[in-house]
């Protein structure tokens, strides 16, 4: 199962940014990786781990903006299509675990 998490938050006073970055890397922090910009998305191995993220985020929402919430199975995900101009090989499609030791 995948959780994709989109975003967007205001920036225009400081206090908005500090919040901004606050969330973004918290969501970097708890393992989440950028497919777009504002876009970051995360395996979870099963329902309650997917529970356990879920309850996090809710912890961690920022006060400002909009943050929205989508858990895909890796069905889904694996379906997605990609229209690029150029091919990448940064964009993490399959559903091997990264572990950064």
């Amino acid at each position: 199962m995948r959780i994709i998490v989109m975003f967007d938050m205001p920036t225009d006073t400081l206090q908005e940014k500090r919040e901004y970055r606050y969330f973004r890397k918290y969501l970097v922090k708890d393992g989440f990786f950028m497919m777009q910009e504002s876009i970051y998305v995360k395996i979870a191995i099963n329902a309650q781990a997917s529970k356990g993220i879920l309850y996090r985020l809710e912890r961690k929402k920022p006060k400002y903006g909009l943050v929205q919430i989508m858990q895909v199975t890796e069905k889904q995900f694996e379906k997605m299509i990609f229209l690029v101009g150029e091919p990448s090989n940064k964009v993490i499609s399959s559903d091997k675990r990264l572990v950064i030791i």
